[in-house]
Formats: C-alpha cells, structure tokens, sequence
C-alpha cells in the first residue's frame, strides 16, 4: 500500500458519444475552445490559456442518458456546470448551436441543457 500520494494531475474529462467529432464539434463552438487532437473516434479540446480540457470518445453502443433519471432508462453519469455572465443570453447561443433545454429544470437560477448526444450541462450566473 502506497503511504505517499504519488504526481497526478487532471488533464480532460472524456464524454462518451455515438459521434465524438460530432459533440467536440458543439464543444468548439459553445466554448470557443481551441482543438488539441482531432483523430478517428478521439478529440481533445482544451481553453485557450491552458489547463485540463474535454475529451471527446466515439463509443459505438453509446446510450444517450435520461434527464431527469427514470428507472430503467441509462442514467447520466456526470454534467459540466458551465459559469456564465447572462444567463438568458447563454441558453439561448447553447440553443443555437443545437443544445436542447431540459424540461425539467430544478432551480430558477440555472438552466439545465443537453447537448447533442443528451449529455445534461448547467449554465449558472457566475
């Protein structure tokens, strides 16, 4: 057993999709993020000034996640809470670019979206 914490380091959260350069493609445009790696089945994108990024895997039985969870239904197994200045502004660029707002939204100060492969984010005033 290990008694010392051994150097690690976040470098990219990897979202499953049935198309990843598909969903980095929604990724590039929402946050304006440059791409690192652009290869069959795998992109990589990551923020202008450096730091972990998004990661993006075609998965060829992908399950698109149910919002809000239902019994039974794939279940989501993580979100991306996006900080924004102008929330109603944000929804409405994240529509644009092919999200879709959830119907069920649990608090007035957040809006929930699902991105193109259903994957819930939440854009929140900062």
């Amino acid at each position: 057993m290990a008694t010392e914490r051994p150097a690690l380091s976040l470098s990219s959260t990897v979202l499953g999709a049935p198309d990843a350069q598909e969903l980095a493609a929604f990724y590039q445009r929402l946050l304006g993020w440059n791409t690192r790696t652009d290869e069959p089945g795998w992109v990589v994108l990551g923020p202008p000034d450096g730091g972990a990024g998004l990661s993006f895997q075609t998965e060829d039985r992908y399950t698109r996640p149910t919002w809000p969870e239902e019994p039974d239904h794939q279940q989501m197994m993580m979100h991306l809470d996006l900080a924004v200045d102008d929330l109603r502004a944000a929804v409405d660029f994240a529509l644009s670019l092919g999200a879709d707002l959830a119907g069920y939204q649990p608090q007035d100060d957040v809006r929930v979206c699902l991105d193109p492969a259903g994957h819930p984010f939440c854009l929140f005033l900062q």
